[in-house]
């Protein structure tokens, strides 16, 4: 069994408090004064900088406990938190990032100059001074001096904790930090030898701490393991206090205890100090590691490789199913039905697995529209609506690049100037709404601005300009503004760190496509802009409906089947020509896919017709047989095969032959290239 690297862990951990930071702060940036927003990013930057000392990564620590300092002198009312603040901290976290991931690269100056806005921020030391103290974990500010005080501290921690990722002698790292501190160990609860379990502690400390720091600085030290832990603090020459936990009885000393080397320092007697505990409801320890124990990191790897294996399941019990269906073996049968309904509770329960809710896509959106903002001198809001919809987890990785064009361009090209906005009667704050809802086997993500919307003009001009359609060539205004995804397309009058040079929109297309997707655009002059992202659910296992044309088996994506129906031999002679049925008074056009496909076999007396939605129609497709449902394994068409868009992959039926994913959405969209040809040469 491989055992997980520390490191990676720690990255992992890092980027999960890194990602808490940054919401934190911009968070703050519209609640200036919420003190639980600024003890929340204190405590990040606290865990951050303790946990990467832990592991080795000193540059990370030393960085950051400038900030840390920042945030503490906020928290302690001595400085006002303030724009300016927030983003110097976000600047300083992407620095942060980058330590995590690359310690020991060569960053320049970076590290000196975001110190350097650190300090103007918080008017601190002149930026020269500032810059000159990154290669040390100094304070942010030179304070006066301040009167020293003693504190005898004594604690212990469970015997778990060591397994459970808390280091002791980081604690006491951060102890010496705050001072001259003298520390001993008692050893008097450690058991013998043949009854000792390595991975316990054993040890608790004595403490003597002579610093400027304040009672409050020791409590932080402590922050986050005063729920299990035993801690008392006296000040010499006050009386004794405690932390806010439920103090136990201290053990007894040891005859003689062990001496830590600190730094020279008065040795007093050691003697037992009785804490005055101070009660606070906590859960009890094992309520506290069965909550730890709920979730369970799981590398995507082998996520994506249990997928697989859930897949070739599914194929071989397509297969016993339909062996058993042949046989007159009652046992094989209920067998075959017995593994039918277990596979398909496995499929179910990894395809959630695989599910990801869109609010860790949307979530990254909130930095992006912060510093396009201050870079546009824009006031933008960013509305998201749906965040608990859950998506495959491949689509959320595919789908943040596109989403940063399209968030991108709403701001550039769709929102306008304040002034501007104010001038045509508008809010002076533009607004950005990103939105995502399920329909069917689907999910819906638009991105919506309330900005100037697109100007259809200019895109024609454009287009003609580009050869991309012939001077007043007809066009239906969806076909107009699906122009600006044609590569290197754009109507900026200038380019620009955002855009201009025409590369994105295209991108942002052929990914999509790449989803078995497709994108849908609304605009409405002076109103604003919604682009919609139509995407599957999953891109692993599906339901489908398996039929047959000619000699061929294909799979119909369950989800878009609405209902299906017979087409007589006399209706299909009186449909031909105008390829429409009648359907509950209503008119449904069809495509015959013997015709599309051209399979060159004489069509079946009784034919069948599948009417499926794409979203915007309803489009009948005529099959010659419906064999049934089918639990669809999608297996990616090869490179030769990227030209065809009517098939979105293929799939392995039970007998070992393939089957062939028709992508509905293109499928309809040649149909109707193949009915418009018709139509000009009759």
């Amino acid at each position: 069994m491989s055992t997980l690297d520390p490191v990676a862990v720690f990255r992992m951990e890092a980027a999960e408090c890194l990602e808490a930071i940054e919401a934190g702060l911009l968070d703050l940036t519209h609640q200036l004064d919420n003190k639980d927003l600024v003890d929340a990013v204190f405590r990040g930057l606290h865990t951050l900088k303790g946990s990467g000392a832990m592991f080795g990564f000193e540059a990370l620590a030393a960085f950051t406990h400038h900030c840390e300092t920042a945030f503490d002198r906020v928290r302690k009312g001595e400085v006002a938190a303030t724009s300016e603040l927030v983003a110097a901290v976000l600047a300083a976290q992407d620095h942060m990032r980058a330590l995590v991931d690359q310690p020991n690269a060569d960053h320049g100056d970076t590290g000196h100059q975001l110190l350097a806005q650190l300090q103007a921020a918080v008017g601190g030391k002149a930026p020269a001074q500032a810059a000159a103290a990154v290669s040390a974990p100094a304070a942010v500010r030179e304070a006066p001096a301040k009167k020293k005080n003693s504190w005898r501290i004594r604690f212990s921690l469970p015997a778990n904790s060591m397994a459970n990722g808390t280091n002791p002698l980081g604690l006491l790292d951060e102890l010496r930090d705050l001072g001259e501190c003298t520390v001993r160990a008692n050893t008097s609860a450690i058991p013998p030898l043949d009854e000792l379990t390595p991975t316990e502690l054993h040890i608790s400390w004595d403490v003597t701490l002579t610093g400027e720091q304040d009672r409050s600085a020791i409590d932080d030290v402590f922050i986050f393991v005063l729920d299990d832990m035993e801690l008392s603090v006296e000040e010499i020459g006050g009386s004794a206090t405690a932390a806010p936990v439920e103090a136990k009885p201290a053990p007894a000393p040891a005859a003689a205890a062990t001496p830590v080397p600190v730094p020279p320092a008065a040795v007093p007697e050691f003697r037992p100090v009785e804490a005055v505990p101070v009660k606070r409801e906590a859960p009890p320890a094992a309520v506290s590691q069965a909550k730890a124990a709920e979730n369970v990191r799981v590398p995507a790897e082998r996520l994506d490789e249990l997928m697989d294996r859930v897949g070739e399941l599914v194929i071989a019990q397509s297969r016993l199913s339909q062996l058993a269906s042949a046989s007159a073996d009652i046992a094989l049968r209920s067998v075959s039905e017995e593994i039918e309904r277990l596979s398909g509770e496995l499929r179910d329960t990894m395809m959630v697995l695989r599910m990801v809710p869109v609010a860790t896509l949307f979530s990254r959106f909130r930095r992006l529209v912060h510093d396009l903002a201050r870079e546009t001198g824009k006031v933008i809001e960013l509305v998201t609506e749906g965040e608990t919809t859950e998506v495959d987890k491949t689509v959320i990785e595919r789908l943040a690049d596109p989403l940063v064009h399209l968030v991108r361009n709403s701001i550039d090209h769709g929102l306008e100037t304040p002034a501007d906005r104010l001038a045509t009667g508008k809010a002076e704050a533009g607004t950005v709404t990103l939105s995502a809802r399920q329909a069917g086997g689907e999910v819906i993500i638009s991105i919506k601005d309330d900005g100037r919307g697109i100007n259809r003009e200019r895109v024609r001009a454009k287009a003609e300009s580009s050869g991309l359609i012939h001077p007043g060539q007809p066009l239906s205004d969806s076909e107009l503004l699906q122009l600006i995804f044609a590569p290197g397309f754009s109507t900026a009058a200038a380019i620009t760190n955002l855009s201009g040079r025409g590369v994105g929109m295209d991108v942002v297309k052929k990914t999509v496509e790449a989803l078995r997707g497709a994108i849908d655009i609304v605009s409405v002059p002076g109103q604003g802009s919604e682009v919609s992202l139509r995407i599957p659910l999953t891109l692993a296992i599906i339901d489908g409906l398996l039929v047959r044309v000619g000699s061929g088996r294909y799979v119909i994506p369950l989800s878009a089947v609405e209902e299906c129906l017979e087409l007589s031999l006399e209706e299909d002679l009186r449909s031909r020509g105008r390829s429409f049925i009648s359907l509950r008074d209503s008119l449904v056009p069809f495509l015959r896919l013997r015709d599309l496909f051209r399979t060159g076999t004489k069509p079946d007396v009784h034919q069948k017709v599948v009417v499926i939605s794409t979203g915007t129609e309803r489009v009948g497709l005529v099959v010659d047989q419906i064999i049934g449902d089918h639990q669809t394994v999608i297996k990616s068409m090869s490179k030769l095969h990227n030209d065809v868009a009517t098939f979105s992959g293929a799939t392995i039926l039970g007998d070992g032959s393939v089957a062939l994913i028709l992508d509905v959405g293109h499928l309809v969209a040649a149909g109707q290239q193949q009915e418009a040809q018709l139509r000009v040469a009759r």
